[in-house]
């Protein structure tokens, strides 16, 4: 069976860092890309960031490009999003998500329907 877990989040101060896990089971980690999305209250889904199955180039939302980096550990089935110099504006729910097999993340990678499974998410809150 197919699982998500993401840890991680919490509440940091303005200009804070925090890592985010997601850890994977049920599938071959090696096979498969995955991406970041948050959702902030009152707000639509936005996709943080995708990384492919190999680790290759990562993509970034403009929003958080040049603060966040994705990266995976295939020995733990595990992909992290390191977030620094944290904003108000990054508070949210953020979910972890697989990319459907075959697909990439640059184009595929927007769709959130492109994404088969989902975690359940882990709220950060960015405030002083």
């Amino acid at each position: 069976q197919v699982h998500l877990v993401e840890s991680g989040g919490g509440l940091v101060q303005p200009g804070g860092s925090l890592r985010l896990s997601c850890a994977v089971s049920g599938f071959a980690f090696d096979d498969y890309g995955i991406g970041w999305f948050r959702r902030a209250p009152g707000k639509e889904r936005e996709r943080v960031s995708c990384l492919r199955y190999d680790g290759g180039t990562p993509y970034y939302a403009g929003s958080v490009k040049g603060r966040f980096t994705t990266s995976r550990v295939s020995a733990k089935n595990t992909v992290y999003l390191q977030m620094y110099d944290l904003k108000p504006e990054d508070t949210a729910v953020y979910y972890c998500a697989r990319l459907k097999r075959d697909f990439y993340c640059a184009g595929h990678g927007s769709q959130p329907s492109n994404y088969d499974y989902w975690g359940q998410g882990t709220p950060v809150t960015v405030s002083a």
